[in-house]
């Protein structure tokens, strides 16, 4: 076994969740999903074509209808946008790690702003390369980074900058200054921007280029970027459109690097299901009927779960202006995972630990609030409460 993977962390959210397995009692907010099932004319869509019979091999890249209607969906968006730019992969993972697979060798530096999902970070690790980390900070009831440390940090060695936003678990998102100073820095030492930008959709601040009628989105590098720069955009169907059991994603790439996508794509899984791939156009079809009712009640579980925990005594929780997550720490708990444990087995109540997300997110733990009924989030907030006081 490669010493690299060895050297691989378990996963700590499936470690407190598998402290639970077989328990009814159990609140779970531990995973980054919401609890509302795929909208029915995306499930009809893949049922149909699995009643066509339409369960054969597909072209590496996607359907050429799906990959089109990606370009159409991002263009209302972003701006001007073909369909020669676009891969579908199965999941926004498997496009992650298509990414890092083009780009990323034995020995090359990565630097990635943290804390984040940590996927994000083991991919370069796996394929040899040395993560540099880049710390976000809580300050003033917001997560901010540091631009000036971040530019210092990405020099012409640097092969990869590697940023979520909105951020996995702080919410944090750039505002379009920071991605105009990545993207002008980026150009001067050559190095790759990987954005991860699967939240995209999911932020409650308006969105840069939501003038003119387009649906809302948080600022992307698409916004700004030539079709030419060294950038890749990672998407994933899994959180706007409630995808997340489906593994369907995609990438934005440069036209002269998707042959490359296309030989990765063969070498990773060949295809995506064909039905998965009719239930994502499908989601693509209907997605301004669902998406802005879906983010509106997200909203709404924020503003609930925000203003109860800043209820409760020694809490410190800064408001997400994005994703699907409050990041938060109770005074006196510094071992998240213990902690994390703790409320499983004499609460339960089930939350992410913050040390999951790497060493920055030690002492915090994520709640994710994408639920159909705030109820539960009522509950939780008192099982958190019950803890505390003890």
């Amino acid at each position: 076994m490669r010493e690299a993977i060895q050297a691989l962390p378990g996963s700590k959210i499936r470690e407190v969740a598998n402290a639970g397995l077989g328990r009814d009692d159990v609140l779970a907010f531990w995973f980054g999903e919401s609890d509302e099932v795929t909208p029915e004319p995306v499930r009809r869509a893949a049922a149909d074509s699995l009643a066509r019979g339409e369960t054969f091999y597909s072209h590496n890249l996607g359907l050429p209808e799906l990959r089109e209607a990606i370009a159409a969906y991002t263009r209302a968006l972003h701006g001007p946008l073909d369909a020669d730019r676009i891969a579908v992969s199965s999941s926004g993972v498997s496009a992650l790690m298509l990414a890092m697979q083009m780009l990323v060798g034995q020995g090359d530096e990565v630097v990635a702003v943290v804390p984040v999902w940590p996927n994000l970070t083991a991919q370069p690790a796996i394929l040899g390369a040395q993560v540099v980390r880049v710390s976000l900070r809580p300050l003033a009831g917001a997560w901010r980074l540091d631009l000036e440390t971040l530019l210092a940090a990405v020099t012409p060695r640097t092969r990869v900058l590697l940023v979520n936003a909105p951020n996995n678990p702080t919410g944090w998102t750039l505002t379009r200054a920071e991605q105009q100073a990545l993207l002008d820095h980026c150009r001067r030492t050559g190095t790759w921007i990987v954005a991860d930008e699967v939240y995209e959709r999911i932020h409650f601040g308006g969105a840069a280029g939501a003038d003119g009628g387009r649906p809302t989105a948080a600022p992307s590098f698409l916004d700004i970027a030539a079709p030419a720069d060294r950038l890749v955009v990672v998407h994933s169907f899994s959180k706007s459109f409630l995808m997340t059991g489906w593994r369907l994603g995609w990438l934005v790439l440069p036209p002269a690097a998707l042959p490359a996508a296309g030989k990765l794509l063969e070498f990773n899984s060949s295809c995506a299901p064909v039905f998965v791939q009719r239930g994502g156009l499908a989601a693509l079809r209907s997605a301004e009927t669902f998406v802005p009712g879906l983010v509106a009640r997200l909203q709404a579980c924020r503003d609930r779960l925000l203003a109860g925990l800043h209820a409760l005594p020694g809490v410190t929780a800064a408001s997400p202006p994005g994703g699907l997550y409050a990041f938060f720490r109770v005074e006196g708990e510094d071992d998240s995972l213990a902690f994390a444990k703790r409320l499983v087995a004499e609460h339960g109540l089930g939350l992410a630990p913050g040390a999951a997300f790497g060493p920055e997110g030690e002492g915090w733990l994520r709640w994710c609030f994408a639920s159909r009924d705030p109820a539960r989030l009522d509950q939780g907030l008192q099982r958190l409460a019950a803890a505390i006081r003890l």
